[in-house]
């Protein structure tokens, strides 16, 4: 993987899949206000570039960490949604949040 830390530490493998800039901040948005369109990501997400955003759904999307369900044919558009495995990431999301309400 790019930009893969190549280290059997869990904290660095973990990195591996959600450590790119703007990954969390997807997966907050989707826990906080479930399934969301790329046009929400834009609107919630103000400096993500389209081509950066494409990418990061398509790598969490790839780790199996969100996935993503057909609601328009023409032109093809996509919702995406926290997966099992995403969701087993809210008591992540939730100390990153207390830990920047009182350090940062």
């Amino acid at each position: 993987m790019a930009g893969s830390y190549g280290q059997r530490c869990p904290v660095a493998r973990a990195l591996d899949i959600v450590g790119e800039r703007w990954s969390l901040l997807i997966l907050r948005d989707l826990r906080r206000f479930g399934p969301q369109r790329f046009q929400d990501f834009e609107q919630r997400l103000p400096g993500i570039a389209p081509n950066t955003l494409s990418a990061r759904l398509k790598s969490l999307q790839a780790q199996g960490v969100i996935d993503a369900r057909l609601y328009e044919e023409h032109p093809p558009r996509y919702e995406y949604f926290l997966t099992e495995k995403g969701e087993a990431l809210r008591p992540v999301l939730k100390a990153l949040y207390a830990w920047g309400e009182t350090h940062a």
